[in-house]
């Protein structure tokens, strides 16, 4: 547990009060109007677009899951994030500019531009609640609960008052600047989160805190470290697990799957950053800079730390993971006293079966580290603040500042892409369409704050919205396509779109409430050649296969959008390609606008090259593979070469 010195806690509240500082100066400004507080007037830079999206998905969890990927599956686990490049890149070089094209003011009104009617409008409202209410909650207690975590491990404070310090100075910024305040504040935040995400795996393994020597070298000849650093193969040679984090998300789950940040064709947070993007050309680089620093600049940091706390906090060997589970199913009345009311146990029998329990998950090192710590809250996220409670006194202020501005840039940027989607989708669209804009914005910052206080409670109740999570992870197979195509073939309809999302819904609630009771986890898992896959995987891949047959059948035995509609849409975005030939309108003496897909893709393809060789060959520098590393970071050089070329061309024509 930390000890804070009178240095450490200035450096604390002086970054909470500069924080502040810049939600005031842009909250008179972000109070204008609607389009001022959710856009900031459409008038962003692309460098602060960039460091604005990266910031967002750099919160105080961040560093906790990379940490729990790298101890069960080996540097090659991130494959599960990393594949998602390819869409981001997708975004970046097809979508962003269409995006910015559309003048919209959030990504939902897509419904009412591309599609026409009632159905269009209750897609609309629908979408708004379910995503900017429902699952933008669950989101944001899963970030509360890593900082419940952090404030336990390093500080001893109760879960109340971790959420109590980290959500003040949030909640102030975040309601008075609006989308300006939290992008000038996300700016200054991942600095800060940087520096000390550095600064910490630096020390992690400079100052010996491994136990395994004082260099990169001796840390990676570790024996706990050593089989844990392919890039490209998890730890495990089992083909089920290479097919989970490496083959699937490269071959399926990048195209297909729908997660914030990472939607197939753009969507929530991202996009309304493109949205306020001073033109065109500033979506398109903010997108590309954000890609570029959130897969090869940031996950390095956080890997060495997370193979250092391997030396640290060792995973508990199988067999007394097997031993720690057979003492609990012997000991089963005592496990269930100690779920119902543990307090009127013996404290060394609670003890008992807390370590037990831990053992048998793999982390009874880390629970005998962390006596303090709730057993509802073990986990191999845990190891990173840890890791960081073993930080020398002088710079744990750095350290704890970084990791609040990790957890306040995610959370404003959700506050206000949630509250835009209530305000602009559902409020002004069905309830209040002639609402003054300063009675919108001031709806927009109550709903913020109502936001905040819900998704505290769901934080104390993290363990139970697991499930209801895991099922909203599911509904997005099998959508992804939709959303990929739904901008250039004009026969997809609204009724493509419901379909879609009700049967990926009906399909994940079935997976995941009726497999295991009839017997279809168990032969997908254990027979046969089913084998090769888990049974997520096989519940993503089938939930794509059938939501994919169900709405391209819809598509075709319902009747086509109005031509007005297609017309307008196809004059106003311009998407090209052969999907809108038939109400592309060209003026008199005009030659047609040629189609930037292909292009695009090839640019996708060189940005993917570019990104991945600067990972990777990062990487192998660290190792110590010099020649390779090299190799690597050439072929990064030429792909950006090529990549600027092909933008360069593509901006004259």
């Amino acid at each position: 547990m930390l000890t804070l010195s009178w240095l450490d806690a200035w450096i604390i509240l002086g970054f909470l009060a500069s924080v502040v500082l810049v939600g005031s100066w842009s909250a008179r400004r972000a109070g204008q109007d609607t389009e001022s507080f959710f856009l900031s007037g459409r008038n962003m830079p692309w460098w602060l677009l960039g460091v604005s999206m990266v910031a967002c998905t750099f919160s105080c969890d961040t560093p906790n899951l990379i940490t729990e990927i790298v101890r069960l599956n080996g540097v090659a686990g991130n494959w599960v994030w990393w594949a998602f490049l390819l869409t981001g890149m997708l975004t970046v070089f097809v979508y962003a500019g269409l995006w910015r094209r559309s003048g919209l003011d959030t990504d939902l009104g897509f419904y009412e531009l591309r599609y026409s009617g009632r159905p269009a409008a209750f897609l609309r409202g629908f979408r708004a609640i379910y995503l900017g209410v429902v699952y933008n909650l669950i989101i944001l207690g899963g970030v509360s609960l890593a900082a419940i975590k952090i404030g336990q491990i390093m500080f001893g404070l109760s879960p109340g008052m971790s959420l109590f310090f980290s959500m003040t100075g949030v909640a102030i910024y975040a309601t008075l600047g609006g989308l300006t305040g939290s992008m000038w504040a996300d700016f200054y935040q991942f600095a800060v989160a940087m520096t000390g995400a550095i600064f910490t795996a630096v020390y992690a393994v400079n100052s010996g805190m491994a136990e395994g020597g004082t260099t990169l070298a001796q840390l990676f000849a570790h024996s706990a470290v050593a089989p844990k650093l392919s890039m490209l193969q998890p730890s495990t040679h089992d083909f089920s697990t290479l097919m989970t984090v490496l083959i699937l998300p490269l071959a399926v789950q990048w195209w297909n799957v729908w997660y914030p940040g990472a939607e197939p064709g753009g969507g929530g947070f991202v996009v309304q950053r493109m949205l306020s993007a001073r033109n065109e050309n500033h979506a398109i680089g903010g997108t590309l800079l954000f890609n570029v620093l959130h897969y090869a600049v940031r996950p390095w940091p956080w890997i060495l730390v997370a193979l250092a706390s391997l030396v640290v906090f060792p995973l508990t060997p199988q067999a007394e993971q097997d031993a720690a589970q057979a003492w609990l199913t012997d000991h089963a009345a005592e496990v269930r006293q100690y779920d119902t009311d543990k307090a009127a146990m013996p404290p060394e029998l609670r003890e008992d079966v807390r370590l037990h329990r831990a053992d048998a998950r793999g982390v009874g090192s880390l629970a005998r580290a962390f006596p303090r710590v709730d057993d509802t809250y073990l986990g191999h996220d845990i190891a990173y603040p840890g890791m960081v409670a073993r930080m020398p006194r002088g710079w744990q202020g750095l350290i704890v500042a970084s990791l609040i501005a990790a957890y306040m840039s995610t959370v404003a940027t959700l506050l206000n892409w949630g509250s835009s989607y209530v305000v602009q989708d559902v409020y002004l669209r069905f309830l209040r369409p002639q609402a003054s804009a300063r009675h919108a914005v001031l709806v927009g910052r109550v709903t913020m704050l109502v936001m905040l206080l819900a998704s505290a409670v769901i934080a104390f109740h993290m363990t139970t919205v697991k499930t209801i999570f895991h099922v909203l992870l599911q509904v997005g197979a099998g959508t992804g396509l939709l959303y990929i195509l739904r901008w250039f073939w004009w026969r997809i309809n609204v009724w493509s779109e419901v379909t879609a999302m009700v049967v990926s819904f009906i399909v994940a609630v079935f997976f995941q409430f009726c497999a295991e009771p009839l017997g279809i986890e168990a032969a997908l898992s254990n027979a046969g050649w089913l084998k090769i896959m888990d049974f997520t995987s096989w519940k993503m891949v089938l939930g794509i296969i059938i939501t994919t047959i169900a709405w391209v059948t819809v598509t075709y035995l319902t009747p086509p959008v109005e031509e007005r509609t297609l017309v307008e849409f196809c004059r106003k975005i311009r998407p090209g390609g052969p999907g809108w030939r038939r109400f592309e309108t060209v003026p008199e003496g005009a030659e047609p606008e040629g189609w930037n897909v292909p292009n695009g893709i090839l640019c996708m393809m060189l940005g993917c090259l570019l990104v991945w060789a600067s990972l990777f060959g990062t990487g192998y520098l660290l190792y110590g593979q010099f020649a390779r590393g090299a190799v690597l970071l050439a072929v990064a050089a030429v792909a950006g070469g090529g990549l600027l070329l092909r933008i360069r061309a593509a901006v004259r024509a």
